[in-house]
């Protein structure tokens, strides 16, 4: 369902012109997609949209340019040290707490991330679990994420 409400939500800013979180759940429930301002809040941040502007002094939501492309390492260190909190891990899992909400945006830039160690992510709302391969690279990854976080 989060996939598909990205998805219509970026299919939405791209086809008309939407300037508030109002409009925007507005503009999702006239295609059935019911959400509360704190989901839109969140898919926004998850998806990274930014303001650009719409003519007239108006603002309006847009897809960053540099959105399905590798995060850079100034947005990483950005990301990480706003919403990480700690990390660790076993075996060949690594476990990172965030600030509420945030889980989904920091999954997001390990996914996109160049760390051929990461094979994916397990996303809830405010922990991730952070599969590794080899298992002897999850100390590496742990020191990584915690350089990103100072």
């Amino acid at each position: 369902m989060k996939r598909r409400r990205h998805d219509l939500i970026k299919q939405i800013i791209r086809e008309e012109i939407i300037e508030t979180q109002e409009a925007l759940a507005a503009a999702l429930c006239a295609r059935h997609v019911h959400v509360t301002q704190a989901t839109i809040s969140r898919d926004i941040k998850e998806l990274l949209l930014i303001k650009v502007p719409a003519g007239g002094g108006h603002y309006r939501y847009a897809v960053a340019p540099q959105e399905g492309q590798r995060f850079s390492e100034a947005r990483m260190r950005r990301v990480f040290k706003d919403n990480v909190q700690s990390c660790d891990f076993s075996e060949n899992i690594v476990v990172v707490r965030t600030a509420p909400g945030a889980a989904g945006t920091v999954a997001s830039a390990l996914d996109a991330s160049a760390w051929s160690e990461v094979i994916g992510t397990i996303a809830g709302d405010d922990h991730i679990f952070v599969l590794i391969r080899p298992k002897e690279a999850a100390a590496d990854i742990v020191a990584r994420i915690q350089k990103l976080m100072h």
